[in-house]
């Protein structure tokens, strides 16, 4: 899939912004806060219908405005036109289509325009909690399997209900946990198989990575654990009822699976130097694009946001070998360092855009005469 043109009205710090785009390599630079992660961020929300960083819809519209409004021209393999629109006001439903057809449930969408983000955000999938590391997974998985989603969103519906029924002050008939807890351990069972295979298809693929990035100086490793592990989680969910009563939640289930990161055979929050834990984040998230190419029917977008920094020199010369070669397709890259841009630019060759990003005003410099436009 190719963006090919996008339009932005009145997101975050981005007031007006219309941009034609190279169908290979669009770099961004500027000084931090400028609007560089915002553009980034735009174009993720039309592939997620959310934003990266900021879940609260209204939250994302300019400040002193009533709405904002996305729109992005793309183009796919076979050169089909495709259009997708995103707007929303204040107080209202977000409306998402897809060639001016509103979508149903948004749910319908992901996958469509596969994406990878790798952003200074994703620090958190290491040094935060396990909530990061199953989305993570959920990411993934949700882009090129609609059974995947739809398990994983009744499954939450679940156990939202369970929960409920667990904080309540009268009496609950036990029937009426079983509807919940049954419905939990059916899709709980279809998202713990797929995550299992998933982890297991994708460890080899993210230590070449990573191997490839760090040139061999470290062993890395995933390792994935959940309550349905132990057998039966009908039984395993049953059982924690008399505890999920006293704390007022569900304790097991699916919602509660970890990802272990390693270096090693020690968990990398623990035991990664900072550039040890940047090159895990970047390997981690070029595998993601690779698993997503070879399993998708359309090459993903990939979006690097600052991917450089705290890198030592070899490890970003690698990077930029990595993503400047041809099995990548459609890239966004930022960065504070114009330096760093231009060498991946010269190993790219002439298939590139360059723009500035000021305040929230977005020029594209014209190489030939040194001049924006």
């Amino acid at each position: 899939m190719i963006l090919r043109r996008v339009s932005i009205l009145n997101y975050k710090n981005l007031e007006q912004v219309e941009l034609n785009l190279s169908a290979k390599m669009n770099c961004f630079f500027g000084l931090n806060g400028m609007g560089k992660t915002n553009l980034l961020d735009a174009v993720y929300f039309l592939s997620f219908c959310k934003s990266a960083g900021n879940p609260i819809d209204s939250q994302n519209i300019r400040h002193g405005q009533e709405f904002f409004m996305l729109q992005g021209f793309y183009e796919t393999e076979d050169g089909t036109p495709e259009e997708i629109y995103c707007g929303l006001k204040h107080k209202q439903k977000k409306q998402f289509k897809r060639n001016k057809k509103e979508y149903p449930r948004l749910s319908e969408h992901i996958g469509f325009i596969p994406l990878v983000m790798v952003s200074p955000a994703d620090s958190d999938l290491i040094a935060g909690g396990s909530d990061g590391r199953r989305k993570f997974m959920d990411v993934v998985i949700s882009q090129y399997d609609k059974e995947y989603l739809d398990a994983l969103i009744r499954y939450n519906k679940a156990l939202q209900q369970r929960n409920t029924l667990l904080k309540s002050d009268v009496p609950v008939d036990e029937e009426l946990f079983l509807v919940w807890e049954e419905m939990m351990a059916q899709t709980g069972e279809v998202v713990y198989r797929k995550r299992n295979a998933f982890i297991s298809e994708f460890i080899p693929i993210f230590q070449q990575f990573y191997s490839l990035i760090s040139q061999d100086s470290e062993r890395v490793g995933l390792s994935y654990e959940s309550h349905a592990n132990r057998g039966s989680l009908l039984q395993t969910i049953k059982e924690s009822r008399d505890r999920d009563r006293i704390v007022g939640h569900s304790l097991c289930g699916i919602h509660k699976d970890e990802l272990n990161m390693l270096i090693g055979d020690y968990a990398i929050k623990r035991e990664g130097s900072q550039g040890q834990n940047k090159t895990y984040l970047v390997a981690l998230k070029l595998a993601q694009f690779d698993f997503l190419k070879r399993t998708g029917l359309t090459t993903p977008l990939l979006l690097l946001d600052d991917i450089f920094d705290k890198l030592d020199a070899s490890r970003v010369e690698q990077i930029m070998k990595l993503v400047s070669n041809n099995r990548f397709g459609q890239i966004f890259i930022t960065d504070t360092n114009r330096e760093h841009l231009d060498e991946i630019l010269y190993r790219v060759g002439s298939d590139y855009k360059i723009f500035q990003v000021n305040n929230g005003a977005i020029s594209e410099i014209n190489e030939s005469s040194n001049e924006t436009k």
